[in-house]
């Protein structure tokens, strides 16, 4: 048994979200804003502390609906009407768990079954957060409103003839507002039963999720309980100095589970699991005896070291003659030992060998601290899972373990070094594994959800793994932003050499598209080593520094294999890429040329943007058609080499560029004359001063750039004092000019509107 999949429903920006959980490891990516979040916190709000909901836990888009309802409410008590019925159940935040079980596993989950004769596969659960008792819920809000309103009638009345009428308005103002203060007082969280047969696949991304009959009563108590073990490493991990405050301290005494300091984590471990005093076997006895020799010493050692204090203290009158006698004496307990800041120490050899500095937890580096922390963090939680040691002691009634154990983890990146965050993402799953209980066994099955904004942290995850959260602009049904959750196991589960290729591409590179706000795909080192300096240098481009743009280097004949994810990601998308263009008859390739009947090799133009093939098509193409638009708010656009006029001499002619190198000379020709350079630099440096016409700078340009080393001349313009004079070319500052602008819009569709609350 294991869940398979959860939807999210009108909980911040996750409206109708599905999320696909893998039977293991389920990673949460995506671009900041996009609702990663807001998923592990819909986790934790339902299924382990609902205390913690808040109004801001309601989505925006229902926000206005909402007020709507308490206004009609009031409208009703106006017009001297029958008020109607609270109906905001479409509205509120909702949690539908659906579980995976199988044939012997019916036993876990009668409180789930929907029929009699049921024997396996899904079974769903809906939690959602609604008024325990509704009337009195509308009652308490018509309430608050009408004292409101009479207080302030009372005030206007009182400050008639006045001139000062109060300028303000009470609490509360709306249902939200109402909400604000009264939230809990009112709500709870309520479990309804679904129905397998009415499980639907999602639409356009969302997930469709299943009305429930109006007389459905909701089941008595949670039945996840017993059922599913949930516990979380949060983000706020809280490491640094050892100096805390005092509420802080005692939060930490009070729950040592979310103490990231380490000496208390072991100590809570100790209490759970290791404590012998309490429960003593036969093989704690030694321990024991030798803890009493050592109380009984130190009593002694007490006794003598306090008389003298203690006889002068009798010499006042206190202790009188009916007053209990002082008596020192200690309460020795070995877990008091781990409380101090120094309990746990790292050992640091010396130099010969011979010698061992020890230092406090707090002076090892943080990324040391979060990695031994939160792998303890999932060893206690496993072995509280699994009644290890002294908790399997608890008592003869203690419940069995529950089948399944969901582990949340957020940002396990914090402080961490990429290699680190590697090495802790591939073996945080065997860490919960490591029992002999479990292993391979599927009697009792771990979960593992991590959310991140780590590249690193993505890479070291199998793509089936993962689960990209996307941003939706706002639409005319919803009036706010929203998001929706993308399986890329999906995308990558074709075995096609365009998914391989695709897969291993992203393994080899380190990629972070599923992070970016834009990607842009390059042809060659040269573009890429100087395309993304330009950005960084211009003006024009000072929008997209303040983006987080992926830079992929593809050749223009494996671009267009990205299109399957870069369609599922619905990200914004340029293409900086050559024209390639070929010989129909012959399939050889040529220059490119006008009225010659060529066709364009390259894939990425023929099958994905803009779609065209004919040479003449793509050369005289308007700027704004070089792009493909999507409905849902995203775009992709092709940048490829044009004409480019040239005056050589007294002469003015087009020519036409096959490549970036050539491309970038010919926009900065005044640049290479004259200029003292190696390799292709100094050979363009010869060209541009010795062309007598266009044909013979054209043949010498293709044959220089064949022979030269482009990466080496990318690199030599970068690192030349000059290098601000040199321009970008035509092509690829159009593009990026409308990626800025793709940018610009999708920043003002994403921003939440005014007056949408």
């Amino acid at each position: 048994m294991h869940i398979a999949l959860v939807e999210i429903g009108n909980f911040r920006k996750l409206v109708a979200a599905r999320i696909a959980f893998a039977p293991e490891k389920t990673v949460f990516v995506g671009a900041n804003n996009s609702g990663k979040t807001s998923a592990m916190t819909a986790l934790h709000r339902f299924l382990v502390d609902a205390r913690s909901f808040n109004v801001n836990d309601f989505s925006l888009a229902h926000w206005q609906g909402l007020n709507a309802d308490g206004a009609a409410w009031e409208a009703a008590i106006a017009a001297n009407e029958t008020v109607p019925a609270p109906n905001l159940l479409d509205l509120l935040p909702q949690l539908d768990v659906w579980l995976e079980v199988g044939k012997g596993e019916m036993h876990y989950v009668q409180k789930l079954l929907p029929t009699l004769d049921w024997k396996s596969g899904p079974l769903g659960v809906r939690l959602r957060y609604e008024p325990d008792e509704p009337i009195k819920f509308q009652q308490e809000y018509i309430a608050a409103r009408t004292k409101a309103a009479e207080t302030m009638a009372a005030a206007a009345k009182a400050a008639e003839g006045q001139g000062d009428l109060p300028q303000l308005e009470l609490w509360p103002q709306n249902l939200i507002d109402f909400l604000d203060r009264r939230l809990r007082s009112f709500f709870k969280v309520k479990a309804y039963l679904l129905d397998p047969a009415k499980l639907t696949d999602p639409k356009d991304g969302l997930a469709v999720m299943q009305v429930l009959p109006e007389e459905l009563e909701p089941v008595e108590g949670n039945p996840l309980d017993g059922l599913i073990r949930i516990d979380e490493i949060s983000a706020q991990r809280g490491f640094g100095s050892s100096t805390q405050s005092r509420a802080q301290r005692d939060e930490a005494r009070a729950d040592g589970s979310r103490s990231r300091r380490l000496s208390t984590q072991l100590r809570s471990y100790y209490d759970n699991h290791l404590d012998w005093q309490d429960t003593p076997e036969p093989s704690d006895l030694k321990a024991m005896e030798a803890l009493e020799k050592a109380r009984k010493a130190f009593d002694e050692k007490l006794s003598e070291a306090f008389d003298k204090a203690l006889t002068e203290l009798r010499k006042l009158g206190y202790p009188g003659i009916s007053d209990p006698k002082l008596k020192i004496a200690t309460k020795l307990k070995l877990q008091d030992g781990l409380s101090h800041d120094s309990a746990v120490q790292y050992e640091i050899a010396g130099v010969t060998g011979g010698y061992a500095h020890r230092l406090p937890e707090d002076s090892n580096g943080l990324g040391y601290q979060n990695l031994v922390s939160m792998v303890f963090s999932l060893m206690s939680y496993r072995d509280a899972w699994m009644r290890v040691g002294k908790a399997s002691a608890a008592g003869d009634d203690t419940k069995p373990p529950p089948p399944l154990h969901l582990m949340l983890v957020e940002e396990p990146e914090a402080y961490l070094h990429a290699q680190v965050q590697q090495v802790f993402i591939k073996h945080a799953y065997d860490v919960l594994r490591a029992d002999p209980m479990l292993g391979k066994s599927t009697n009792f099955r771990t979960q593992l959800v991590v959310s991140t904004h780590s590249s690193h942290v993505a890479h070291a995850c199998d793509f089936s793994a993962l689960r990209y959260f996307r941003r939706l602009p706002a639409t005319g049904e919803c009036e706010t932003p929203t998001a929706c959750v993308v399986n890329l196991s999906s995308v990558f589960g074709h075995p096609d050499q365009t998914a391989k290729f695709v897969a291993r591409y992203l393994k080899a590179t380190h990629c972070d598209l599923f992070f970016a706000d834009a990607a842009v795909f390059i042809e060659g080192s040269a573009e890429r080593i100087l395309v993304p300096h330009f950005v960084e240098q211009m003006d024009a481009f000072e929008y997209l520094r303040s983006c987080y743009i992926t830079w992929l280097e593809v050749g223009g004949s494996h671009a267009h294999r990205f299109k399957g994810l870069v369609e599922a990601l619905g990200l914004t998308t340029l293409i900086v890429t050559d024209l390639d263009a070929k010989d129909p008859t012959t399939n050889k390739a040529e220059k490119p040329a006008l009225g010659k009947g060529l066709e364009a090799r390259n894939e990425t133009l023929r099958a994905w943007a803009p779609r065209q093939t004919a040479v003449d098509v793509l050369m005289k193409l308007e700027e704004k058609d070089k792009a493909l638009v999507h409905p849902d708010g995203y775009a992709v656009r092709a940048a490829y080499q044009t004409g480019t006029k040239l005056t050589i001499g007294a002469v003015d002619a087009d020519v036409h560029a096959n490549t970036f190198e050539d491309a970038l000379f010919y926009r900065n020709l005044g640049f290479f004359r004259g200029r003292e350079a190696n390799g292709l630099a100094g050979k363009f440096q010869k060209i541009a001063d010795e062309s007598k016409d266009h044909d013979e700078l054209a043949a010498r340009v293709e044959k220089a750039i064949a022979d030269g080393d482009k990466a080496e001349f990318a690199l030599e313009l970068l690192f030349s004092d000059d290098i601000e004079k040199l321009g970008v070319p035509a092509y690829i500052e159009h593009g990026l000019l409308w990626l800025k602008e793709q940018l610009e819009r999708k920043e003002a569709d994403l921003a939440p509107k005014a007056g949408a609350a």
